[in-house]
């Protein structure tokens, strides 16, 4: 099992002032940047422990069995960037395989001979292509990063060479289909996209790719590109959009069935299979909930297992192809799961991120049902029963929209006395606050600061309608959802949501600036994190892979009427309505929201008189990758909001 330890020779980065201090002008303005600071972390078993020790926490990601069946790939950011580490089946101590840049992804070759993975730099999302040993021995650069080019994996061909990837290189915009050669480095261009065109699974006869067209943040098309003909095959295209590409795809092992979930003509995912021959859809495992995460395991494509996302929590399914029966699985923590396994082996790898679980591995023998732990997070000296297990809430909106989200409550608290509240915002916006494991919130809690994860109206996970009730001129009414869900809990009771704030980032900092523009007097604080304040550049600027969605999702930005939409509904325009404190942030090397709209809500606040600090992460991208910058920039998000929530040492 892997364990961690504690260093008490990690850095944390100080506050150092940077533009001029008697006033700002166009060009300089005031903000906080890093410096290195001796990191305290107090005592192991301290309640509440320091901030440190939750960031400190940590587990595996994303780990991936290795088609022979016999070692695991799992990423780790125990050393302060994600590397590539792994481990064998059978036990044994994990080893650190790469040491380079932060790595973003990691493939098995077909013959387990090694991995091929992604690096980018600082976060710009622009990969450069590896090749590692399993051992670890040797290294080599496959296609170097250009600029403007931003990829994206979709298979590597059994014959240990040929792999097939989408790429936005020869434009800068749209996503073309290519084909390359590890041992050569070669990338041939096979087909030309429109925005969002993305390769996905190779069937195992080398014959057909799976292809999705992205319509949409929640929604796709689905086409075969004959890899010789290069002839693109339609295999669904509804007019109501749907998806078919986010839980995953299996080929069968004679190339004739793909298995994958969808929503198509229904509300929520199923498991469902394609004949390649007939060309026909056939539904086999329905549920009220989203199925995802679909895998084909075991010898000959023995067992079909998946995962079901019940209300944030995920819960595991399987079914034995021949018979029919179902599959037995042993307890293991509650949380997201990720699935992997092989053809050459009855081994299922079960990554568990959970409320108490920074990142868990167990193996599963699909024949015998009997399960194991490879890797156990480590909690970094935090008391495992001072984590709070969030609950799912539901309340209705003023329109009669259900609306849901994970309650996580202060431990041994006092009815007579409730809590403050932070509202957390995912972003997005189709994504969904799930039990994962939250290392902020979990000190807030701690702290005696309930905690609010909202599901807004476009959220994923409640069904195909759900999600789209935020699209284009409706997504004021998702902003308008958080006022509501703060009126419920001041009749609910369990939290004081007169002392209530509202954080997020990415589109939820977005959200923070809106709800707080649009409704000055609902939250007494706010933090964004890199978040979208002008939706006319936003719209203009993104990177290719929100282009590609952009257009369904919030209107065409080139067409007058959208332009004119946004130029008033934009919180950069809406800026000098905020009359709250508010806590901002941004990444220089964010690829995908342009730091200037981040710095011109810091201005228009401070002018108007109303306190706004400005934390400047100059490497970083589009979030806090670095374990240095997470640690520095949480431990001032919470003195923040300590400040305006009122709790006080």
């Amino acid at each position: 099992m892997l364990r961690r330890s504690v260093s008490l020779s990690l850095l944390l980065f100080a506050v150092s002032l940077v533009g001029c201090s008697g006033g700002e002008d166009a060009d300089t303005l005031e903000a906080i940047l890093p410096q290195k600071e001796a990191l305290s972390v107090g005592m192991a078993g301290d309640t509440p422990a320091d901030i440190s020790r939750y960031l400190l926490a940590s587990g595996a990601s994303a780990p991936q069995l290795s088609p022979d069946g016999q070692d695991v790939v799992f990423r780790s950011s125990i050393t302060g960037t994600p590397q590539l580490w792994t481990l064998p089946v059978a036990g044994g101590a994990p080893r650190q395989l790469t040491f380079g840049n932060g790595v973003t992804f990691a493939r098995w070759m077909p013959d387990s001979s090694g991995i091929l993975y992604g690096a980018d730099n600082n976060g710009d999302e622009q990969e450069s292509y590896l090749f590692i040993s399993r051992d670890g021995s040797s290294e080599r650069e496959i296609f170097s990063a250009t600029q403007g080019g931003f990829r994206s994996l979709g298979d590597i061909g059994s014959d240990n060479d040929s792999l097939f990837l989408a790429s936005t290189e020869r434009t800068g915009l749209h996503y073309d289909i290519y084909q390359g050669s590890i041992s050569s480095g070669d990338l041939q261009l096979i087909f030309e996209g429109n925005y969002g065109n993305f390769a996905r699974a190779l069937s195992p006869d080398g014959r057909y790719l799976v292809v999705t067209e992205t319509v949409g943040e929640d929604s796709d098309y689905l086409y075969l590109l004959d890899t010789t003909t290069r002839e693109l095959r339609v295999v669904s295209q509804p007019e109501s959009r749907a998806n078919h590409g986010d839980g995953g795809f299996a080929w069968s092992p004679d190339s004739q069935t793909l298995y994958m979930s969808s929503n198509t003509d229904r509300e929520f995912a199923a498991v469902v299979a394609y004949d390649v021959i007939d060309g026909r859809f056939e539904s086999l495992v329905e549920s009220e909930f989203d199925l995802a995460d679909v895998q084909l395991c075991g010898e000959n494509g023995a067992f079909l297992v998946w995962t079901e996302n019940r209300n944030g929590f995920d819960v595991l399914g399987g079914r034995h192809l021949a018979s029919g029966s179902s599959i037995a699985f042993p307890a293991i923590p509650e949380g997201v799961y990720s699935l992997s396994c092989s053809q050459q082996s009855s081994t299922l790898i079960v990554g568990v991120n959970g409320w108490q679980t920074p990142g868990d591995i167990h193996a599963i023998d699909l024949l015998g049902g009997v399960g194991k732990p490879l890797v156990d997070s480590n909690l970094a000296g935090i008391q495992v029963e001072s984590l709070v297990r969030p609950e799912s809430i539901t309340m209705v909106a003023r329109d009669g929209v259900e609306l849901q989200g994970l309650l996580y409550l202060p431990l041994g608290g006092d009815q007579a006395s409730p809590p403050p509240v932070i509202f957390e915002v995912h972003g997005g916006p189709t994504a969904q606050s799930r039990a994962s494991f939250d290392p902020v919130s979990q000190y807030h809690v701690a702290r005696g600061i309930a905690v609010f994860k909202p599901n807004v109206r476009g959220s994923t996970g409640f069904g195909r309608t759900y999600v789209k009730l935020d699209d284009q001129k409706q997504r004021l009414d998702s902003v308008r959802d958080l006022v509501d869900m703060l009126d419920f809990f001041k009749t609910d009771g369990r939290v004081d949501a007169f002392r209530a704030a509202v954080s997020g980032g990415s589109y939820g900092g977005y959200m923070v600036n809106a709800v707080l523009a649009n409704y000055p007097s609902a939250f007494a604080a706010g933090v964004s994190r890199y978040g979208v304040a002008d939706w006319v550049t936003a719209l203009q600027v993104a990177s290719p892979a929100l282009k590609a969605s952009d257009r369904i999702e919030y209107g065409d930005i080139r067409d007058p009427k959208w332009r004119a939409f946004y130029t008033v509904n934009s919180p950069i325009r809406q800026a000098d309505k905020i009359r709250v404190p508010v806590l901002y942030s941004h990444g220089v090397m964010d690829p995908r929201i342009d730091i200037y709209e981040t710095e011109v809500m810091v201005r228009t606040l401070r002018a108007n008189g109303i306190e706004a600090p400005y934390i400047k992460v100059p490497d970083e991208g589009h979030g806090w990758r670095k374990l240095g910058n997470r640690l520095f920039y949480y431990r001032r998000q919470a003195e923040f909001l300590e400040a305006h929530l009122g709790i006080r040492d």
